[in-house]
């Protein structure tokens, strides 16, 4: 049979509880916001998410780290960053939808990647270029993945400057496990 505490002991628990959340709410209240994102898509159209959310936060003062892996990797690529397209094939939301058939037409990627970096160009969006140039300027780390570095056979040298040295899925699960906001792109 369970007994009930005397008031006076949940009192001291309850206000012992109450402190404690106090002061983590101080610490937190005290360290800058923190944006942990995972790119896993290495298309332009993919690239732009986590640059933009990244670039953003990093200039409001927030702490943030993008995890690269699978073909996420691309982005920070010194050789594959120059050349990511955007297929319209199999692609619905296309601002122009094309018929599977056409986009498999040779010449079609690089028309779907010519339109679409013309639409950002004219609406005054940053290049990926750009947006990776501000992220390592604000301090965003870019997190390369060792394990999908190692599957395909990428080595740290090729990756752009700015980028952290390749780790783990633990060690980003370290960083994020404080974050504030995190996000798989």
């Amino acid at each position: 049979m369970q007994t009930q505490a005397p008031v006076e002991i949940q009192e001291m628990v309850r206000s012992t509880v109450d402190a404690y959340l106090a002061e983590k709410e101080r610490e937190r209240a005290n360290r800058p916001k923190k944006m942990a994102l995972i790119a896993t898509k290495g298309t332009l159209d993919w690239a732009y998410p986590p640059l933009i959310l990244a670039t953003t936060a990093a200039a409001l003062g927030w702490d943030v780290g993008i995890f690269f892996t699978f073909y996420g990797l691309n982005i920070i690529h010194k050789d594959k960053q120059k050349h990511l397209q955007v297929a319209p094939v199999g692609n619905p939301a296309m601002p122009m939808p094309v018929p599977n058939l056409i986009g498999a037409i040779p010449g079609m990627t690089a028309m779907g990647t010519g339109i679409m970096k013309t639409m950002f160009k004219n609406h005054g969006v940053a290049s990926i270029d750009d947006l990776l140039e501000a992220a390592v300027e604000a301090g965003v780390k870019l997190m390369p993945c060792a394990m999908t570095m190692e599957v395909f056979g990428f080595k740290d040298q090729n990756f752009m400057a700015g980028c952290e040295p390749s780790c783990g899925a633990a060690t980003f699960i370290e960083y994020a496990a404080d974050a504030d906001v995190s996000l798989f792109i």
